[in-house]
């Protein structure tokens, strides 16, 4: 196999692997365990030789980071992007810059003893190499380079097992992608991932992104060119007349500006409103999650024979059930059994939390309104490629899917559902001498977050803050129906606290939830309960237990942390800092990209990005109708641009995007005139 050069590259490790598998049969695991060197190949061929793991990494490229977190190396990883500060762990590492733009001097404050930067990093590479700093060259252009770069990060850092486990996760959920097309037998349809901003572009016939396409049971057009990114003239578009179309972020503007145009506009795709738009992570990346990301989007594409039971690879039912860690009957003994079940339902594995309860109870279910003679409450986990299938099916039918699945009956049975992974779930508990409250809650708020009393009604793909609430009282009617209003004003005071942008007008008001989120509250027994209003101590509880609960939710599923890089935070008010540099009007010639990286590093300073952070803090409050005058902020706006210039200078208004309020472009607008002062402006 191609994969034995990174698995096995010396004679010496394969003897040791062969009497290893002599005595135990775990050569992988104890190759890894090995006191002996550690030696691999990078992308462009390039040996390195480790004597033990590097302690001290520091990671250029978004992919290999997601692929160190995930193979559980997370710990080894102390410096990464922009982009990066999402991951579990980002609060203990340092941000060196963007993906494109990262700053070395930023990088050598970490003191790595491992660099994995991407080939276009090329002067930090010869800089790091230089100073005695060990570089991984990382690339994935095929899937196959993929997965033996997976087991490669896995080798260097100690943990080759996991690593091989991802690989075989992936592996495996493209096979099931494969049968299940087969079974169907699906006429493939013509397919094309959407790029560009001022014109038509797609990655070439020979990318991974191609390949997915293929995977997903895709025609993949082929234009004769190939590179990760290859125009497309409207000759092309209209021989090849893609039936679906999909794309991320910023490719919408290609849409906008040519799906209205005579031939752009008269292919399949187009006029039947086959276009999608996915996470960027997942459409331009080959890492953890390509296999769920073609999943998906095959979902998308054969939407109707995945729906089709007779389609299924595995049979509907539950695959195993585990009690959870956390024993909640102690504190409320009408609990019978607390479990988290794995079934398959459309053909993929779901996960129900599933409270059943020792006695029938009433529950009140913001989904289903008041329910009696309940014996199990529980939160569903969909993942992504039965989101459609589902919709399609419709909420009836996809609801008795999910109880025929998991063995539970339609009148017994208070299910809310969501896109949240039920790995995420959060238990929290709140005690006062007798009362005590647990808030079960999951929360995705990355896609559809929403505020309430501004954005538009509409559809959005699963989201979702799911809350269950015990206590250890008997709540009345009256006092179920408080808890719904104590526990949304905490979940939304939550939002707030973490600055969490509503995705319709995040750049100008932040969320007060999502637009799918729901709450059940169970009755339960003991002494009766009239209030749980915020003047209570069951009010409180219930509010604090809710709080805590979202909070460690959004975590663990979103990766949002209070104190994430303001880069970040802009770019969830849709402001993108590599675009507002390109796109300014600088008059810097060949300068321009050390104008955008300029930009970039003063936002590693603390006090710039300290000064940024304040920005937003004020646009939010002008946005609320509390600040009017901005005198004083001006004046701060010009000390930021006169420092970072190093002389007096008048602020130019480079911010040339519509969207970006008003405070936040003055901040940018100081901190770009700056930039442009210190590179020098070149003679016209």
């Amino acid at each position: 196999m191609a994969f034995l050069k990174y698995l096995y590259p010396d004679r010496y490790l394969s003897i040791v692997c062969i009497v290893t598998v002599i005595f135990t049969g775990l050569c992988l695991e104890s190759a890894t365990a090995s006191p002996a060197r550690i030696q691999v190949q990078d992308s462009t061929g390039a040996t390195l030789v480790f004597g033990q793991p590097p302690q001290r990494i520091v990671s250029l490229v978004p992919t290999a980071s997601e692929i160190l977190v995930t193979i559980e190396a997370g710990d080894l990883l102390k410096g990464a992007t922009y982009h990066d500060v999402t991951l579990s762990g980002s609060d203990q590492r340092e941000v060196v810059g963007g993906f494109f733009n990262p700053s070395y001097a930023h990088v050598k404050q970490v003191h790595p003893d491992l660099l994995i930067a991407a080939a276009f990093h090329d002067r930090i590479i010869e800089d790091a190499k230089k100073s005695g700093l060990k570089v991984f060259v990382y690339d994935t252009n095929t899937l196959d380079l993929a997965w033996a770069q997976m087991k490669t990060l896995g080798r260097i850092t100690g943990h080759e097992l996991q690593a091989l486990d991802l690989v075989r996760k992936n592996i495996d959920n493209l096979a099931h992608v494969k049968a299940k097309l087969a079974r169907a037998k699906v006429k493939h349809k013509r397919v094309m991932r959407l790029m560009g901003r001022d014109r038509i572009m797609t990655p070439g016939a020979d990318t991974f992104q191609a390949e997915m396409i293929r995977a997903a049971g895709g025609l993949a057009p082929d234009f004769g060119k190939t590179g990760m990114i290859v125009p497309v003239p409207l000759e092309d578009w209209t021989r090849f007349n893609p039936q679906v179309i999909y794309g991320c972020g910023g490719d919408k503007r290609a849409a906008e500006n040519f799906f209205s145009r005579p031939g752009w506009k008269d292919v399949d795709a187009v006029r039947n409103h086959q276009i999608y738009y996915l996470p960027c992570d997942l459409t331009c990346r080959a890492s953890v999650h390509t296999s769920d990301f073609v999943a998906y989007l095959s979902s998308l594409i054969y939407t109707q024979e995945f729906a089709n039971g007779k389609n299924d690879v595995h049979t509907s039912g539950i695959i195993d059930e585990t009690l959870l860690e956390q024993d909640i009957s102690k504190d409320f003994p009408y609990v019978k059994k607390a479990s988290i079940i794995n079934a398959y339902v459309f053909d993929y594995p779901n996960k129900t939390l599933a409270l059943d309860l020792k006695t029938p109870m009433t529950v009140l279910s913001t989904l289903e309104g008041w329910r009696d003679n309940i014996t199990t409450v529980g939160n569903h986990y969909t993942p992504p490629p039965t989101w459609m299938p589902g919709h399609l099916a419709g909420i009836d039918a996809l609801g008795t899917r999910i109880l025929d699945a998991i063995g539970k009956k339609a009148d017994t049975t208070a299910l809310l559902m969501t896109g949240a992974d039920m790995g995420n779930l959060s238990i929290r508990t709140e005690k006062v001498k007798k009362i005590k409250v647990a808030a079960l809650v999951t929360a995705g708020v990355m896609s559809n977050a929403v505020r309430m009393g501004t954005d538009e009604g509409m559809f959005y793909e699963p989201g979702t803050i799911n809350i269950l609430i015990l206590t250890n009282m008997h709540l009345t009617p009256r006092a179920m129906s408080r808890t719904i209003i104590s526990a949304t004003e905490a979940k939304t005071a939550v939002l707030e606290d973490l600055d969490i942008r509503s995705s319709v007008s995040g750049a100008t008001h932040p969320a007060t939830g999502t637009g799918t989120d729901n709450i059940i509250v169970v009755a339960g027994q003991g002494t009766i309960i009239e209030n749980a209003g915020g003047h209570s101590k069951m009010g409180e509880l219930i509010a604090k237990a809710v709080y805590a609960g979202v909070k460690d939710a959004v975590e663990k599923q979103n990766g949002i942390l209070a104190g994430r890089h303001v880069v970040q935070r802009l770019k969830e008010r849709n402001i993108s800092i590599y675009e507002l540099t390109t796109k300014a009007q600088c008059n810097c010639g060949q300068k321009k990209s050390e104008f955008n990286s300029m930009v970039e590093h003063l936002l590693l300073n603390k006090e710039i990005s300290g000064f940024m952070e304040s920005a937003l803090a004020l646009s939010d409050a002008h946005e609320r109708g509390q600040v009017k005058n901005f005198e004083a902020f001006d004046l701060w706006c010009g000390q930021m641009a006169k420092k970072i210039a190093g002389q007096p200078i008048e602020i130019m208004d480079l911010t040339r995007e519509d969207h970006v309020p008003i405070v936040i472009k003055k901040a940018l607008n100081a901190i770009m005139t700056g930039a442009k002062a210190r590179i020098g402006e070149e003679n016209e």
